[in-house]
């Protein structure tokens, strides 16, 4: 037997076993038709969004949910199109020609596939966490207004004048009377529909009510003058088949989107995760949801469809209707399947004003007031991240704006290892430690035992620089830091200590370290520390809490005393 053959057999006995662990009920079959039902209309205005047909939503709404269920660890999300992911593809859109675009974004969700499922190789999920909630909020609420007033000349049939979608709303604002009333009418009906059909047993298919009553009400008063879905290109029927991509849409721009698309898909999967628990308890993993979002992009690119990732919102609706597993959101993506099959043609006649309709009240029912409150009153550096990040997703194209939500949150999870730094004095009681506030200065033959609260890397070892006790003037004394339960230190932690072993050593006093990690004294060998000209003492950790930060001070009394009788 081949290696081929064999490989063929490995992939058969996977996909028997994901079928037999994963058992389709009933309760997923019928969870999927709600799912379905909000889902055309959300994958439809993810692809105006975008700029591009939005069939390309569609067929993204479908491929991405079935292919994408296959491989979640998160059991009930649902990989879709996302607002948030839609408007990044859209600002990369504006740079192509409209008759490119189609060829465009399929090869951007493919590259965005690709490089998440890179991603959960390289086991990136981890530094999600690093992503400030200030800052994600700011991008998520600038993504909603961006919404809200870039979408207002579609539900009133009005010009569009200005590139930022705060110009555009301006315009219209500024020029009440230069709209197309039906087109105003039409989208008014939408956004009641929408909100009123919020507050009954209906809710969940208030999308589909938002679509088909204004569609009506287009066709019984002949309003020819309302664009149409069938107005922005040409509307497959049958079923949709896998395209090979036009590699020559390739291009550095494109590969940008596709990576600040990624970046967007990749930390609001995390936030899906944390809302959708599993049903069964099991723990959820942050790279397996990758890898199952990547390869919803792989599926919905050569589907001809747009970028995905977990939805927040369809997910709610997965677990509202009854899903008891992946099945579910994969059933959904199956019904969007049958509805493009059987009504391609009504897909055509939907009015705009409507999907721009759903995509206004969508953006502001995701503000929480009570969410932006308690940022608001976390402090002033969680209020400036929150407002940096907001001005900066209104004012420049939404790649760059995701550059600058990244690059903030590095700077403040700095700038908290710089400020959240404490150091504290342990005092010898018996056999016990008791803390104490640290000295600011040293005194002839102390012994001063240190604690240190907080990050040691970088900007947080250049605090605890400033934070030590001040040697100058002082006869012998001797300071003992310790490090219990430091897993690393930085050559910048390094290069701080050494300074201060030097001064010290140079007053006859001596730097000791207790509590030093093994593998962190193997790394700083004497040889190492020679070459330095460094003298300090090291105590190992024990299995002995405090054990090696008393030895330590025993052996300084020593020191001391033998120094005195000197």
């Amino acid at each position: 037997m081949g290696p081929h053959r064999r490989g063929g057999s490995a992939m058969l006995e996977v996909v028997r076993r994901w079928f037999a662990t994963e058992r389709m009920t009933k309760a997923d079959v019928v969870a999927g038709i709600p799912g379905a039902i909000g889902g055309v209309p959300d994958g439809m205005a993810a692809g105006v969004l975008a700029g591009v047909s939005p069939v390309h939503g569609l067929y993204a709404s479908m491929a991405g949910r079935f292919f994408g269920g296959f491989g979640t660890s998160t059991q009930l999300m649902v990989v879709t199109t996302t607002s948030a992911s839609a408007l990044a593809v859209g600002s990369t859109m504006s740079e192509v020609e409209p008759e490119q675009r189609a060829g465009a974004i399929v090869m951007l969700t493919l590259v965005a596939g690709a490089m998440m499922i890179v991603a959960a190789i390289l086991r990136l999920g981890k530094y999600t966490r690093f992503v400030s909630h200030s800052v994600m909020t700011g991008f998520l609420l600038g993504i909603s207004a961006n919404i809200l007033f870039g979408q207002l000349p579609s539900l009133l049939g009005a010009p569009v004048q200005g590139a930022l979608a705060v110009q555009k709303a301006l315009h219209v604002m500024l020029h009440p009377f230069d709209f197309d009333w039906r087109a105003a009418v039409v989208g008014i009906i939408a956004v009641l529909l929408l909100i009123g059909l919020a507050y009954t047993r209906l809710r969940t298919v208030a999308s589909l009510f938002a679509l088909i009553v204004p569609m009506l009400v287009v066709l019984a008063f002949g309003w020819n003058e309302v664009g149409t879905v069938a107005d922005t290109g040409e509307i497959p029927t049958g079923i949709p088949l896998p395209h090979l991509p036009d590699l020559s849409a390739m291009s550095p721009s494109l590969v940008f989107g596709a990576l600040a698309v990624t970046v967007i898909v990749l930390v609001q999967g995390t936030g899906v995760a944390e809302s959708a628990p599993n049903p069964g308890g099991s723990r959820t993993s942050v790279d397996r949801d990758f890898t199952a979002q990547g390869i919803g992009n792989i599926f919905a690119g050569l589907f001809r469809g747009m970028p995905v990732g977990g939805s927040v919102g369809q997910t709610a609706i997965n677990v509202s209707s009854g899903a008891r597993g992946r099945w579910g959101g994969m059933w959904s993506g199956l019904w969007i399947l049958v509805i493009l099959v059987a009504l391609a043609g009504v897909v055509g006649k939907v009015a705009l004003p409507t999907l721009a309709a759903i995509l206004m009240v969508a953006a502001a029912r995701s503000v929480n007031p009570d969410q932006l409150s308690a940022i608001w009153s976390s402090g002033a550096i969680s209020r400036t991240a929150l407002l940096v990040t907001f001005i900066a997703t209104l004012l420049l194209p939404v790649t760059a704006a995701v550059g600058v939500g990244v690059g903030l949150s590095l700077l403040l999870q700095l700038n908290q290892e710089a400020m959240d730094l404490r150091v504290v004095r342990l005092r010898v009681e018996g056999d016990h430690l008791v803390e104490a506030k640290a000295p600011k200065v040293l005194s002839d033959n102390e012994i001063v035992i240190l604690d240190v609260y907080g990050s040691l890397f970088y900007a947080g070892a250049r605090t605890l620089q400033a934070e030590l006790p001040d040697p100058a003037g002082a006869h012998d004394p001797i300071v003992i830091l310790r490090l219990r339960g430091r897993t690393s230190a930085s050559s910048t932690f390094l290069h701080v200590i050494g300074d201060y072993a030097r001064r010290l050593d140079a007053l006859g006093g001596r730097l000791y370290l207790s509590g030093v990690a093994p593998h962190i004294r193997d790394v700083w060998t004497d040889d190492l520390l020679d070459a330095q000209g460094l003298n300090i003492e090291f105590f190992p950790a024990t299995s002995t809490l405090g054990e090696s930060t008393l030895a330590a001070y025993a052996d300084a009394e020593v020191r001391i005393h033998r120094e005195q009788g000197h």
